[in-house]
Parts: C-alpha cells; sequence; structure tokens
C-alpha cells in the first residue's frame, strides 16, 4: 500500500506533493520586527526538509501585535523588503510551498522571550507597551489588564492584517494563515472566558465570531483566489464555560461559507487554568471532528513524532495534513526518514542526493526547483 503521508493534497487552490506540513514555530529573533540572518538560516534549513508546506511564524501586523520585542512583523513595506531575500533564497533552491502565519497578540503581548521566561513586560518598562484586548481582562493573575478595543481600534488592526496580507501577496507566498489560536487576539474574541463586551461584538456566539470573520473576510477579499488563506484555531480552550468544539464546528462552519481553504486544528493557550490531557496524537480527534463535519481540509497536531502514527491518522480519516513544529526542529530531516520508513520519495537538493544510505538508494525523487 502507497503512503498517504506522501500523497499529493490540495487545499483550495494550493497543490501539495505531499501531507507534511511544517507549523509556524516562533523564533523570538527579530529586531524592530525585521527578520535577521537566523531567518535565513532557520527557514533555509526548514526548506530543504522536503516537507510540502512551510507556515512561516506568527507574523505581527501592527507593531502592538508582538508576542515579544523580538517577534517577526509585517508591518510596512520595509518589513516586506527585508523579508523577500529570505523568501527568494528558499525559492531558489527547494520547492517547498510557502505560507505565513498573520497574527496579533492582543493580551498575550508584551512579553519575554521564553529562555528568559516569558513573564509580561508592563507599560513603562525597557521593551514594553500597553496591551490591547476584546476586554479590560488580564491573561494571567499579577499581569497588567489589556485596554479595551474601541471600534477604531478594530478597524486599524483590520486594516493591518489586511496590509500585512496584500504583502505577503507580493512578497509571491503561497498562503496564508489567520492566527486565532493560543489565547491571542482572535481566539480572545471567540472566548467568552476572555470576551465580556456587550456591544456587537460580545455576548452571543454570532457576536465573538464577528470580528474573527471580518478579519478572514476582508484578508480573502484582499489577495487573489490563487493564493490559499486559512485559518489556526484552538478547537477548545480545556476549561469548563469556555470556548469548546461544538462553537468550533460552527465557526470552521462559517469560515467555509466566506472561502477557507483549511483549518489548522490546535487547542488551549487562553488562559493559565487549562487542563490539558497531553498525550501522542491529542489533538488529532478535534481535526477529525472539524473535517467530518464542515468538510473543510484539517491540518492535524499534537505530540505527532512518529511516522507511523502520522500515516495511521491520515489512513482513519482523521485529518487531511500533519503539522510538525518541535519535532521538525529536533529532526529537521524528518520527511525524509519518514519517506524511508514508508517506502516513499521525497525531495532533496542534488547537493545532498550522496547522503542516500544505500538500502534507500531510490528515496530523493527528482523534483524541480523554480
Amino acid at each position: 500500500m502507497s503512503s498517504m503521508l506522501f500523497s499529493p493534497v490540495t487545499l483550495g487552490p494550493l497543490q501539495l506533493p505531499n501531507r507534511i506540513a511544517i507549523a509556524p514555530m516562533c523564533q523570538y529573533s527579530s529586531v524592530d520586527g525585521l527578520p535577521t540572518d537566523w531567518h535565513m538560516i532557520h527557514l533555509g534549513n526548514l526548506a530543504l526538509s522536503g516537507a510540502g508546506l512551510l507556515i512561516i511564524e506568527a507574523t505581527a501586523v501592527t507593531p502592538e501585535g508582538r508576542i515579544s520585542p523580538d517577534d517577526l512583523g509585517l508591518w510596512s513595506d520595509d518589513h516586506q523588503e527585508a523579508l523577500a531575500p529570505v523568501i527568494r533564497a528558499m525559492r531558489r533552491h527547494s520547492p517547498i510551498k510557502i505560507a505565513v502565519q498573520l497574527a496579533h497578540a492582543g493580551r498575550k503581548a508584551s512579553t519575554d522571550v521564553p529562555w528568559e521566561g516569558g513573564a509580561q513586560i508592563a507599560p513603562g518598562q525597557p521593551r514594553g507597551w500597553q496591551t490591547v484586548a476584546p476586554s479590560n481582562l488580564a491573561h494571567a493573575e499579577g499581569e497588567v489588564p489589556p485596554l479595551a478595543l474601541d471600534a477604531e481600534g478594530l478597524v486599524r488592526i483590520k486594516a493591518g492584517f489586511v496590509d500585512a496580507a496584500r504583502r505577503s501577496q507580493a512578497l509571491g507566498l503561497d498562503g496564508i494563515e489567520l492566527h486565532a489560536a493560543h489565547g491571542y487576539l482572535m481566539h480572545q474574541f471567540l472566548s467568552p472566558l476572555s470576551n465580556t463586551r456587550d456591544d456587537d461584538y460580545g455576548g452571543s456566539l454570532e457576536n465573538r465570531m464577528r470580528f474573527p470573520l471580518e478579519v478572514f473576510a476582508a484578508v480573502r477579499a484582499a489577495v487573489p483566489r490563487e493564493m490559499a488563506v486559512g485559518m489556526r484555531i484552538s478547537a477548545t480552550d480545556w476549561i469548563e464555560g469556555g470556548w469548546e468544539i461544538e462553537q468550533s464546528v460552527r465557526f470552521a462552519r462559517e469560515l467555509k461559507a466566506r472561502g477557507c481553504d483549511f483549518i489548522h486544528v490546535s487547542t488551549g493557550g487562553l488562559s493559565p487554568r487549562q487542563e490539558i490531557p497531553v498525550g501522542p496524537g491529542y489533538q488529532v480527534e478535534f481535526a477529525q471532528r472539524i473535517k467530518g463535519e464542515t468538510g473543510i481540509p484539517t491540518i492535524g497536531v499534537g505530540l505527532i513524532t512518529e511516522p507511523q502514527h502520522a500515516e495511521s491518522i491520515l489512513q482513519q480519516g482523521q485529518a487531511d495534513l500533519i503539522g510538525l513544529a518541535r519535532a521538525m526542529l529536533y529532526d529537521p530531516r524528518w520527511p525524509w526518514h519518514a519517506a524511508a520508513e514508508l517506502g516513499a520519495q521525497v525531495f532533496a537538493p542534488p547537493q545532498y542526493w550522496r547522503s542516500q544510505p544505500r538500502e534507500y538508494k531510490e528515496l530523493f525523487g527528482n523534483m524541480r526547483v523554480g
């Protein structure tokens, strides 16, 4: 039986040679939102992995939307110009499809990098700023609460997403993933635990979905249909009374009606009170539920580290693609090793063909690089 993991798949207009997606992973290595040499090395390395899709890390659409002061941004033409050489280098040496995750961190912005503790940097402190959110509710005890966004603020942030989307198109990227997961701004609007507004953007499920759906529709209208646009969501808050899978299915149906090409299904991140039963594939059931009830292609994630596990998820119809994050950092050639184990072929640049072990002499496919 041929491997499903290494079979082609379509995400709207986007044709992928296999079903391995490199999930966006923040690198906290930018300067004023601009990419550095680290991004050239890091993304270039991942581009040679043989995966079908590479999604660039959460990229802020406004300065205050960064998770940390060291996050990547795309809120100006200078940021577009600085990222362009990185994209060109990947294009020269790899056929991998490239998307970007556009994001706004909301109340989870203005934090230290993880290896320095990840705590909030309060307004007035060096490198800190005042955060914004749907409501004046802090993410964690002891943090400075965000300012509740007014109508003008909502318009400004939506415009930021649209402008960043147009810059993504100008960079020649193949797709956009909008970040509505892990407790960041659009997730904050969705969850009743973080959204206590009493206007058209709070209260009922319809109202809480309104701003994320407006952002999606605006981005979808701003770029050509040839560019895939999807969304990453947290399917549950893992807290009683919070956002959960039934609401996620409703949200997914609304996204589908607006032309959504895929949903990247994660969970959690909204509150420190979450209780997550972590284990291999612990989030896949949510991708399966959304895929089954809406028909939207889903990317399944969650401690999927072994090729046979990834293959079984696809064979059982639980997801359409497998998203890998930490596993790719630990083993940037994971797709090569998976292809060897599953008897498939994978892209590798000709400079690396002689690395092919004798027992896998048919491992590397001869794919054309644009």
